[in-house]
């Protein structure tokens, strides 16, 4: 039986005695923009910037910069967005052997896990209550296996992980709407220079 992790995340948020601090690793500005209307209202959010998979730097930093602005705009600065650093030598070490893996595929799979756990190892470390990511907005990425990374890593570093499939509830269009009304670059393509050259994004 598939789980729903909307309905799954709807029972941590309705079991909430406070508000409680989250951390929230983001993608990008279009994607994050969803989530954060929709978790702004029951967590003290921060932002975690870190997607080292992202090719070239330049994108990279653009990507950044439409985060930052989204917050300020949105929020006036009032969710803290916090970057740990670029290493597109070091995504490119822990996919190693998965170079030619279709989109979608373990590659991928090893780039979700690769982030989330730093995303993980970040709110244990800063005590927060709570860590998620974005990347289930996007129609392109498989909640499923996701959810099952929150899972391991919560079990691991005895972290929460807020479950979440965030293109329920029409969320992924209304990131759409939101990247409008801001004017938020949308990329075209998920990231790495394998996703670049993917006919999924063409």
């Amino acid at each position: 039986m598939n789980t729903n992790y909307q309905i799954e995340m709807e029972k941590i948020i309705d079991n909430l005695k406070e508000r409680k601090k989250l951390l929230i690793h983001s993608c990008c500005g279009p994607c994050s923009s969803y989530v954060l209307e929709y978790l702004n209202k029951y967590f003290d959010i921060t932002i975690l910037y870190f997607n080292s998979n992202i090719y070239p730097e330049a994108e990279y930093k653009k990507r950044l910069d439409e985060q930052k602005r989204l917050v300020s705009k949105a929020y006036q600065d009032k969710i803290k967005v916090v970057e740990i650093g670029y290493d597109h030598d070091e995504y490119l070490e822990y996919i190693k052997g998965h170079e030619e893996d279709t989109e979608g595929g373990e590659r991928c799979h090893l780039c979700y896990k690769y982030r989330m756990e730093k995303a993980c190892i970040y709110a244990k470390d800063n005590n927060f209550d709570y860590f998620t990511t974005t990347l289930s907005v996007s129609p392109y990425k498989n909640s499923k296996v996701l959810n099952e990374i929150g899972k391991q890593l919560e079990d691991k570093y005895k972290m929460k992980y807020l479950y979440a499939d965030f293109k329920k509830k029409n969320g992924y269009k209304r990131s759409i709407e939101i990247s409008k009304e801001y004017d938020l670059y949308r990329q075209n393509y998920c990231g790495c220079e394998f996703s670049l050259r993917s006919e999924i994004y063409e």
